[in-house]
């Protein structure tokens, strides 16, 4: 799908709009602290410019990607306002926040190989994007381990997503090899 069409170009600022708004008041963990919308931005941007996606849906999901998982979004408001496809992408890159962090890292690498191609798309774009920011600006009161546990964690997951997008696995294994 040609994302110059209008509907297109709006379904994307729908989402950027309302993905702005349910994360205005959250901040990234990193000693920077920069606004949380930063996040979701930065993937489309890496799933358009450097992996070549082009697929609004994909688009628009990776923008919503962290609305269920950290603020008060349902699956239904999304339904309602961006359809069943991309409710359900969001919904496939989603954590149970209820579950314990480490079920929850342990059902990422599991869930991962049998994800939708847009929801892996989104989830190879998400790790590339929070590795990049661990270097960066890396989560306060983190230790070096914790760190590099996160890094080996992130390439199982994946190791479980490729062959979806040459460009992008390349780009997951360049900010790899900066692993602290």
């Amino acid at each position: 799908m040609a994302s110059s069409r209008p509907e297109a170009v709006g379904l994307l600022l729908r989402a950027t709009r309302f993905a702005a708004w349910k994360h205005r008041d959250q901040r990234r963990k990193g000693q920077r602290a920069e606004p949380y919308i930063n996040h979701p931005l930065e993937l489309a941007h890496v799933l358009w410019f450097e992996g070549g996606v082009r697929d609004e849906a994909t688009l628009a999901a990776a923008l919503l990607h962290d609305t269920l998982e950290d603020t008060q979004t349902t699956v239904r408001e999304l339904q309602g306002e961006f359809g069943e496809e991309i409710a359900s992408i969001v919904l496939e890159v989603s954590d149970e926040p209820s579950l314990d962090w480490r079920v929850r890292k342990k059902l990422q690498v599991t869930r991962a190989k049998m994800a939708s191609p847009r929801a892996r798309l989104v989830k190879l774009a998400d790790k590339i994007c929070n590795l990049r920011s661990m270097i960066a600006s890396p989560p306060l009161r983190w230790s070096l381990e914790r760190r590099r546990a996160y890094f080996d964690w992130a390439r199982e997951v994946v190791a479980q997503l490729r062959g979806i997008n040459p460009a992008l696995e390349e780009r997951f294994d360049h900010v790899y090899r900066q692993r602290p």
